[in-house]
């Protein structure tokens, strides 16, 4: 497992570079040098590594929603918080509502069926998504109408929704018995309750570092581990069927602490950005390895169309709910670009549906469509979705007139946080 670690890290950083002087995301690099070492092409990733592969890619996402949520102001937050509550739903349901209309006329899949693979797509990637905007909020793109800070509010809640609904229609698909009204209402309620949750433990952890005082890096390392055991915490609530939504617990816990201890927030940011040097290779070279391109070949021109309709009627979703904001055209179409991507969702549920089947008896088939599509998904807008938010942050967003003060601050506060360090190791 050592051998393979270190051959996704050498490769990656060497495809990062490549393609950062190619001017293209190195997180495209990244993604093709897991494609390649990975099961579905050189198979040279060792096995142990691929099994823990999905907890590392978690702990990854936690590291970049952490620094996620030190860059979300209550400023920016105030500014487009309609705005985010409608792209939190409003996008998914009109792709998960294409793929339920023609999924039986264009796949052979029943009505339920369909309406399961709509909720598989219906979920935007965090993984692609969050380091993108991540990086706009650094530079100050789009940032003055806080539309990065709106994308990563949005694509937080859009993926706890679209889960509770997918979980939902599988239990009724095999048989077991669901309380309709329950999971609609889990909805808001794992929204409140994550978020309140994340509140309490940033608000606790800050308090916590202002009396023992800490050093910088500490306080990073006691905020991931805090931050993995919530995940997890989530995980034993979702299996007894209580809504828990801990990514936004997560990005909850940066947001109280860049509220009420703002130095402090920077100096956690800055050493997050040092991790993610590491965990980003870790995330996307792994996403990479999930890709599967046999099944998205099996999934033939007929899956590559509906993925491509159901876009289309997302994009319309998008477009929509960014009606009536102060945005420009130009910054909409920032948005609806931003909202393409899939990766992370549909990797950890798109196969679950052909285990369920399996598991009850049933008749495969349309488990294997539903995994053949999924798949097909993240080979299709993972590369060029991240590409195209690259491409779309520099054309259409404009830089904040605040960037150079802005940035002075940070890299005073970061500089700080980094000397702070030096005097203590």
């Amino acid at each position: 497992m050592a051998i393979s670690l270190a051959e996704i890290v050498i490769l990656c950083l060497l495809a990062d570079w490549a393609f950062k002087r190619l001017r293209v995301p190195g997180l495209i690099g990244m993604l093709i040098v897991g494609a390649i070492l990975g099961p579905s092409a050189l198979s040279l990733i060792s096995p142990e590594l691929m099994g823990v592969g999905a907890e590392l890619r978690m702990v990854a996402l936690i590291v970049i929603l952490l620094r996620a949520g030190f860059e979300l102001s209550r400023e920016s937050l105030n500014k487009v918080g309609s705005q985010a509550l409608l792209l939190s739903f409003i996008p998914a349901a009109f792709e998960a509502l294409t793929v339920t209309a023609l999924g039986p006329s264009m796949l052979g899949l029943s009505r339920m069926e369909s309406a399961i693979l709509g909720c598989v797509l219906g979920a935007v990637s965090p993984a692609v998504v969050v380091p993108m905007m991540v990086k706009f909020i650094k530079e100050r793109r789009g940032t003055a109408k806080g539309i990065p800070t709106m994308v990563l509010a949005a694509a937080s809640i859009d993926d706890v929704t679209v889960i509770v609904a997918y979980s939902a229609l599988i239990g009724i698909y095999s048989g077991s018995r669901v309380n309709i009204l329950w999971k609609a209402a889990g909805i808001p309620i794992a929204i409140a309750s994550g978020i309140a949750v994340g509140l309490a433990i940033g608000a606790l952890l800050y308090r916590l570092f202002d009396r023992f005082n800490p050093r910088a890096t500490k306080r990073a390392l006691a905020v991931l581990g805090v931050a993995i055991v919530l995940v997890q915490l989530g995980f034993f609530l979702e299996e007894r069927d209580l809504p828990f939504a801990a990514l936004l617990a997560v990005m909850s816990i940066g947001f109280i602490i860049l509220e009420k201890r703002e130095h402090m927030a920077h100096e956690l940011s800055a050493k997050f950005g040092k991790i993610w040097v590491f965990a980003e290779i870790i995330l996307f070279a792994l996403v990479g390895a999930q890709l599967k391109f046999q099944a998205a070949l099996d999934a033939g021109l007929m899956g590559a169309a509906l993925i491509l309709i159901a876009l289309a009627a997302r994009s319309v979703g998008s477009w929509l709910c960014t009606l009536g904001s102060p945005l420009n055209w130009k910054e909409r179409l920032f948005v609806v670009i931003a909202y393409l991507p899939k990766a992370t969702v549909q990797a950890a549920i798109g196969s679950a549906p052909l285990a369920i089947m399996a598991s009850k008896g049933m008749p495969t088939g349309p488990g294997e469509t539903i995994l053949a599509v999924a798949g097909m998904s993240i080979v299709l807008t993972a590369p060029t979705g991240a590409w195209a938010i690259a491409w779309a942050g520099k054309a259409l967003l404009s830089v904040d007139s605040e960037a150079s003060s802005e940035s002075s601050r940070r890299a005073a506060a970061e500089s700080d946080a980094l000397g702070d360090d030096e005097e203590l190791a």
